[in-house]
């Protein structure tokens, strides 16, 4: 895709007329062009905003999603909000001037404060890579430049920047199935026969096949997983997660279920879903998640900020919980251990950190609440009051 070829897409998606092949091969001109060529594009895309203003429900979307794209390439932002409270309606400039303000006067004092974190100690932040297993079991190694040697696997149409792309157009006689995994440190984009789009989370696998047999489409999950459901109103999409099943027909909506951690969760987006475990089922409406115990079939629904829940998605972590509901984030991302010694706060965490930032970075925005502290072994991190 070229400039002129990207300005047309923005006005064919503008009009409901762009296919989900267009749609990766914007994504995908957005990772390689440069940052200028990108806020060119958006400039240009904002004033037919203000021209056509019509267009504004539908194109809405797809600004935000270009510019959290170009997000992704600028040099990492820290957006850290006062630690008590965090105003979804506070002006962007009131919050980086927080930001900037409470860095510098950290920054001021970093000489005469020694910091527990080792500060030679640099963990980068995770990046674009996963493993791609055939059905004879065969893997390739995929990262963010795409596949070694350009392979390209029966069936899939494109691997490139992050994203793995399977034809649309290929049928099978039988049903053949696919795994993509990404390890801690890691994620991935894919897009599935059927035009579904998925993004995994670090830690997390998805099993589906190559193409969509029978009544309905559906697809396994270990860790983290979003989806945003192609509609096919006489072909549910099923999601499988251990023992829970997601049905939708065209939604977006979160999967979390860490072999790890004590529950399953679903966050809904947009549209509706239905959530069964044994005999109990639970619909969700949008900004709703549903928590479900392992070794329980009894479902607790519950109002969540989807915002939060998806944030990873988008490269950001939107923190608000005590340090032990963060840790657990960090460690997938930074592919780090994690340790607790003495009696550690619950106090409340809460601030939106781009996940480009190198972990020491992290740790030093969360120390600039003076009650947690990090010092560092090789991956292990140390927590302390």
């Amino acid at each position: 895709m070229n400039n002129e070829e990207a300005g047309l897409f923005v006005k064919r998606y503008a009009a409901g007329t762009a296919t989900p092949e267009e749609h990766a091969d914007f994504e995908q001109w957005i990772y390689e062009q440069p940052l200028q060529e990108v806020q060119s594009l958006l400039d240009e895309y904002t004033l037919l905003l203000e021209q056509h203003p019509v267009w504004l429900p539908a194109n809405r979307e797809l600004l935000e999603r270009m510019l959290r794209e170009l997000d992704l390439q600028q040099p990492a932002r820290i957006v850290l909000l006062p630690w008590w409270k965090r105003k979804r309606t506070l002006a962007a400039g009131v919050a980086l001037l927080l930001a900037a303000t409470g860095y510098a006067l950290w920054q001021q004092t970093a000489f005469r404060k020694q910091s527990l974190m080792a500060a030679a100690t640099i963990i980068p932040a995770g990046s674009s890579r996963a493993t791609l297993q055939l059905a004879d079991g065969t893997t390739i190694e995929l990262d963010s430049a795409g596949a070694p040697g350009a392979i390209k696997p029966s069936h899939v149409l494109k691997i490139a920047a992050g994203l793995l792309q399977y034809d649309p157009q290929q049928q099978t006689a039988n049903t053949v199935f696919n795994t993509l995994s990404t390890p801690r440190g890691g994620q991935y984009r894919l897009l599935l026969q059927d035009g579904t789009r998925v993004w995994l989370n670090a830690a997390s696998s998805v099993r589906f096949p190559v193409a969509f047999n029978g009544n309905a489409r559906t697809v396994e999950i270990s860790g983290e997983a979003y989806f945003e459901v192609a509609p096919q109103v006489n072909k549910p999409f099923i999601v499988k997660a251990g023992a829970m099943q997601v049905n939708v027909l065209g939604t977006h909506f979160t999967v979390s279920a860490y072999p790890e951690e004590n529950q399953v969760r679903t966050t809904l987006a947009t549209g509706k879903v239905a959530v069964t475990a044994g005999n109990n089922t639970l619909q969700l409406s949008p900004g709703q998640q549903s928590v479900l115990p392992k070794g329980s079939d009894a479902f607790t629904l519950r109002t969540v900020d989807t915002e939060q829940e998806m944030a990873w998605k988008d490269g950001r972590f939107i923190f608000n919980g005590n340090i032990r509901d963060i840790m657990p984030q960090l460690e997938r991302w930074y592919d780090i251990q994690v340790e607790y010694e003495g009696n550690i706060s619950n106090q409340a965490f809460i601030g939106d950190i781009s996940r480009n930032e190198n972990l020491s970075e992290v740790l030093k925005i969360l120390e600039l609440t003076g009650n947690i502290h990090f010092r560092s072994v090789n991956r292990k991190i140390i927590v302390s009051p």
